[in-house]
């Protein structure tokens, strides 16, 4: 729930926060940044880096050239926190293999500072801003 414009967690929403952090202990190539779990959705900033550029917050390197392993690659990222937040929702609400996510997600490539500032600020509002989200489920 949003109360005062703060995000609330319900027991599903604690298991998905607790699983966008350890996606970055499991993955030495990631570095979480900004993120906040939403009654209907997600939005995180991810950072792709070198094990020896890890940092807290996104790395300011340059992209390596070439390709990536696929589990290092966006896609194995997201699919990985979704799939380990599904089964623990699933198994705390005795659902196994139910469905908890969209299929897809939305990504933006972070273009310069002002661009990540851009962004961390929409995320740290969103909350604040869920009445007057398109999907919530009171607005007509």
């Amino acid at each position: 729930d949003v109360v005062d414009g703060r995000m609330r967690l319900n027991a599903f929403g604690r298991i998905v926060a607790e699983e966008w952090h350890r996606t970055e202990r499991i993955r030495d190539h990631v570095a979480l940044d900004t993120f906040v779990v939403m009654p209907n959705h997600v939005h995180g900033i991810v950072g792709i880096t070198h094990r020896s550029e890890r940092r807290r917050g996104v790395s300011q390197h340059a992209p390596t050239r070439g390709f990536k392993s696929p589990s290092q690659t966006l896609g194995a990222i997201v699919r990985g926190f979704k799939g380990a937040a599904t089964r623990r929702i699933n198994q705390h609400r005795g659902t196994p293999g139910e469905p908890v996510w969209q299929r897809n997600y939305y990504e933006h490539i972070v273009r310069g500072r002002r661009d990540l500032e851009r962004i961390r600020r929409y995320i740290r509002q969103n909350p604040a801003r869920w009445r007057r989200d398109r999907n919530h489920p009171e607005r007509t």
